[in-house]
């Protein structure tokens, strides 16, 4: 196939390309269901003119938090338009308190404010001002808040938000926080507990049936019928729920998709799947490793050199000691979360007098490791 048949043929076994997109938000959403009711619960005192209830979000990257929040301000800019102004702001795009409020501005005003020149103030009395003379609730969703605690930019802006009211009799506003990395819950409460005062929903992982069928949906939705046997799903699920994170399968259907149009197949095939996993290996881990901290980086890659010999968790800790000055408890944080995000596996051996210990496992080649490791933390070596 030369260039020009790739640029003009229109054949192609993609019956819609975007559900593959990462930002893509599905129609059916039921998995989530229980959480969006209980979200849905907390913005129904602002439709009675009350005060919304704060929520605090709490699960693993690629659970659905972020989609479930979408959907359900797409749901309620349609139906309580009157009532509401839901904007969802993304705390790895917008980290300073400037840019999270031009977010709010943009979505009440339809544009951004001037970059330069217009202080701040200005930009927060106008959108404080436009609640009062609306009447209508603001709820603000922010997203990997874990990048507002740099310079403790959380409790200025978190205060900015729910305190509104002490300068602006009248006004009613809420906060949705969603955290993926669980360390920084503690972080929370000392910085913005007392103002926050939130309730707490909890996204937990997939199991196997639920990733099955998130998968089973995009592949109705994106490819035409008969492009993938059930049994190259399954294949796919397999290696999904292994790796712990939805995205990668989604990736993975997408690529196995565009390995059988250079083939000029009508049919995903074995080898196309082969291929896309032989690649997605290092997809997964970026992946996980973004989610990391430095400590837990360390820690892992610690481990990563090391997993030539049987490690329990006695050992680790005795030899990672010598080289980090780090508490046990603190040790058993970072063990929990690398086995929490499916990195390493531990299982429990009964070593007589001493108790119960922990063998401690990679899932990941070491090699892989230390090479992804390499390029996300060159710090480390």
């Amino acid at each position: 196939m030369d260039i020009s048949d790739i640029l003009l043929h229109d054949e192609t076994i993609f019956q819609d390309m975007t559900v593959f997109n990462s930002d893509y938000i599905p129609e059916n959403f039921k998995l989530r269901q229980a959480q969006m009711e209980e979200m849905a619960l907390s913005l129904r005192p602002a439709l009675l003119k009350g005060k919304p209830i704060n929520n605090l979000i709490l699960g693993p990257p690629a659970t659905g938090k972020t989609t479930a929040i979408k959907k359900l301000f797409e749901m309620a800019d349609f139906d309580c338009d009157d009532t509401l102004i839901c904007v969802y702001i993304n705390c790895q795009l917008h980290s300073t308190k400037f840019d999270i409020f031009s977010q709010i501005y943009k979505k009440i005003f339809g544009h951004a404010p001037p970059e330069t020149g217009v202080p701040f103030s200005r930009i927060y009395n106008k959108i404080m001002n436009h609640l009062i003379e609306s009447d209508k609730a603001l709820i603000v969703a922010l997203d990997d808040i874990n990048h507002l605690f740099a310079s403790n930019m959380i409790s200025e802006v978190f205060y900015d938000i729910l305190r509104a009211y002490e300068s602006f009799e009248g006004v009613r506003t809420g906060l949705f926080g969603v955290l993926s990395d669980l360390n920084f819950r503690h972080v929370l409460d000392q910085n913005v507990g007392s103002i926050f005062n939130a309730n707490e929903i909890n996204f937990n992982p997939y199991t196997y049936d639920e990733t099955y069928k998130i998968l089973e949906e995009r592949v109705r939705l994106g490819f035409f019928p008969g492009v993938i046997s059930d049994d190259l799903i399954e294949q796919i699920t397999d290696y999904t729920y292994e790796s712990g994170d939805l995205r990668l399968g989604i990736d993975l259907l997408r690529t196995s998709g565009n390995n059988a149009e250079i083939n000029a197949s009508r049919k995903i095939t074995q080898e196309d799947v082969d291929k896309a996993i032989k690649s997605a290996t290092s997809m997964s881990l970026n992946y996980i490793l973004d989610a990391l901290n430095e400590n837990e980086q360390k820690l892992l890659l610690y481990i990563a050199r090391a997993s030539e010999e049987e490690l329990t968790s006695g050992k680790l800790y005795k030899g990672y000691k010598r080289e980090n000055n780090i508490s046990y408890p603190t040790f058993n944080r970072l063990v929990n979360k690398l086995e929490f995000y499916r990195l390493i596996d531990t299982t429990y051996t009964s070593t007589g007098k001493v108790g119960n210990s922990r063998i401690i496992t990679l899932r990941f080649d070491s090699k892989d490791i230390k090479e992804n490791l390499k390029q996300h933390a060159p710090k480390l070596y």
